[in-house]
């Protein structure tokens, strides 16, 4: 009896919450379908959009997938993965979010039967992943190049992929409007991998009657909104052809004393030499930008009043509190370095680098003998030679102070190195125009990657059906349970066109019938065939320009099967109980953080005071 009786043994602290087996398999599958049907409606270009309304009061209105599962907030652990792949879906191809929730969470609803019948989950995981592996071969097979093109008929297929992609978005009805502007903002910045050479300013029409979409334009250069400006701006000249631009990282304007300055005289009369001093530093920063020759001063920080003035009245343009972003691009786009210092500015530089220089950040000085460089925080001097040239001032055709509705921005045209662009969007609501920017991020990405990937494949769901065709097909060769298992693979991938008809209104299984019957057709002629949104019929995607890179396809269909055999994969889910003394120790650490705070910022006062 005694030998019976086994002492107990706890593991784990009281209070966790533990769940095992099929149950919290079967929970963690019904949590992620929960979230793919919040994104379902939104799929296509019928798909509606989410109205998500935060603690702060902030409304979005938006039908992109990624923005949708940010704003959501879930907290469920295993319906999170599905918000990590549509994030990851966003920054790797810029498109496809919707797609590839709506794929997770469709294999593991498929993957659902077979495990609540007693099915391994290893064994459903070895055939999803040999199906993934057959569908992404099976879309590099199918994809078509459009490498080889000439520069025109390049733009028209990239046009027809970014019209695609903006179909779906709030703003298709003006998808080829804006197509073309973004094809050509992309191809304005070449090779150049920063997405930020592309800037997306919002203008908001609230006052000015007429201000539509339709009024946006784009900048083959740079355009920025007009900043703080002080008194004598509007006597500066607002146009210049091929001016000089000198772009600053410094204050022209007097300083003022500190709190804890403190300056002691034996002359009453010596207080006016040091007023004067200040005077002469200013006046001599202005003099040496003057006789540097720039027409454009832009500077990240402030430009004061009396700067303003000076320059208006020798017939210079300036601008202060120019965001460190777009002096960047002004930078890139003109040619120019931006100086931290104004002593002997010229115009270009030759020089030779006696040391190896790895990595550049900042010029931060050059002067007539030398040229100073900041190096990961180390200031290295080297001697000019005869090697190379650095362009201190920036050029460009043409430079404006255009108005906008009720703004005026500064627009730089005609730059030389021209690798960069900038959109400008117009608009009535502000949550349109939100959502417009998001839909031409999702446009711009799509563009590059095409041009990097240079493949397309048809869209509308007809990539989805041949696949899933294929899949079926080579189902058939197989023995044992592995053919059910692929086999529902390829149902699940029918859910885009499903849901294509779904969101526009159609009979779903009257055009999947139809698609079925035109897939299966032993000459292949079928292969592009994809739903009509139009007709609510079927039609040729390719022929009717309905394309999408297909690397925003492999991606989605790798992340979504990569996510449902992780979540296949978790048999059992432990959430450690928060006790009370782990809140007493969190709140302790709270107080003491904040009299550190405390204590460091009376340091910070200290250091400014002079040393005895």
């Amino acid at each position: 009896m005694a030998a019976m009786m086994q002492p107990q043994i706890i593991l784990l602290k009281e209070g966790t919450d533990t769940s095992q087996g099929k149950a919290q398999l079967v929970s963690n599958i019904n949590a992620c379908t929960v979230v793919a049907d919040v994104v379902r409606t939104t799929l296509g270009p019928r798909g509606m959009d989410k109205l998500i309304h935060d603690d702060k009061g902030t409304t979005t209105i938006s039908n992109d997938g990624a923005t949708i599962m940010k704003l959501l907030d879930i907290v469920h652990p295993a319906a999170k993965i599905l918000v990590d792949i549509a994030k990851s879906q966003d920054s790797e191809v810029g498109d496809g979010t919707t797609t590839v929730v709506l794929f997770a969470g469709e294999f593991l609803k498929e993957a659902k039967p077979f495990i609540e019948d007693g099915v391994h989950p290893q064994n459903l995981i070895r055939s999803y992943r040999t199906a993934c592996y057959l569908a992404i071969n099976k879309i590099k097979e199918l994809a078509v190049s459009i490498e080889g093109k000439s520069t025109e008929e390049k733009k028209s297929l990239l046009a027809k992929c970014a019209a695609t992609t903006l179909s779906s978005k709030l703003i298709s009805g003006e998808k080829d409007f804006f197509a073309s502007m973004v094809v050509d903002s992309v191809m304005a910045i070449g090779n150049d991998d920063r997405l930020n050479m592309i800037g997306i300013k919002k203008k908001l029409d609230l006052l000015v009657p007429g201000g539509t979409m339709r009024d946006s334009f784009l900048v083959n250069g740079v355009a920025f909104k007009k900043t703080f400006s002080y008194a004598g701006f509007e006597q500066q000249p607002k146009k210049f052809l091929n001016p000089k631009i000198l772009l600053l990282n410094i204050e022209l304007e007097l300083k003022s004393e500190k709190e804890n300055a403190e300056i002691r005289l034996s002359d009453p009369l010596q207080y006016q030499s040091i007023v004067d001093a200040e005077w002469n530093i200013i006046y001599d920063k202005l003099d040496k930008c003057v006789q540097s020759e720039a027409k454009i001063v832009l500077s990240r920080l402030a430009i004061g009043d009396l700067a303003t003035q000076y320059f208006a009245d020798r017939d210079i343009f300036c601008a202060g509190r120019v965001t460190e972003e777009d002096l960047h691009r002004v930078a890139s786009a003109t040619g120019g370095t931006i100086q931290t210092s104004v002593n002997n500015v010229i115009d270009e530089l030759s020089c030779d680098f006696k040391r190896t220089v790895l990595a550049v950040s900042l010029v931060t000085s050059v002067t007539k003998h030398r040229i100073f460089l900041s190096f990961h925080s180390t200031i290295i001097g080297t001697e000019i030679g005869e090697f190379g040239n650095i362009k201190v001032l920036g050029t460009c055709e043409l430079f404006e102070e255009r108005q906008v509705g009720n703004e005026r921005f500064n627009i730089f045209s005609g730059c030389p190195s021209g690798q960069t662009a900038t959109i400008v969007l117009r608009g009535g609501a502000d949550q349109f125009i939100e959502e417009a920017e998001r839909s031409l991020h999702d446009a711009i990405m799509i563009v590059r990657r095409a041009l990097k990937n240079s493949t397309v494949v048809a869209g509308g769901g007809a990539i989805d059906m041949e696949i899933s065709r294929y899949l079926r097909q080579h189902a058939r060769t197989i023995a044992g349970k592995s053919q059910l298992f692929i086999n529902s693979y390829a149902k699940a991938l029918e859910v885009i066109p499903r849901q294509l008809c779904d969101n526009a209104g159609f009979d779903a299984t009257d055009v999947l019938n139809k698609l079925r019957q035109k897939h299966a057709l032993p000459s292949g002629e079928g292969a592009l065939y994809g739903v009509d949104i139009n007709t609510g019929g079927i039609a040729d995607s390719f022929a009717s320009f309905v394309w999408e890179p297909a690397v925003v396809k492999i991606n989605a269909i790798n992340a979504a099967t990569e996510a449902a055999c992780l979540i296949l994969s978790v048999d059992e889910t432990v959430k450690n109980p928060k006790s009370e003394s782990a809140q007493g120790e969190a709140a302790a650490s709270a107080m003491g953080g904040r009299g550190r705070g405390g204590a460091a910022f009376r340091g910070g006062r200290g250091r400014g005071m002079r040393r005895r």
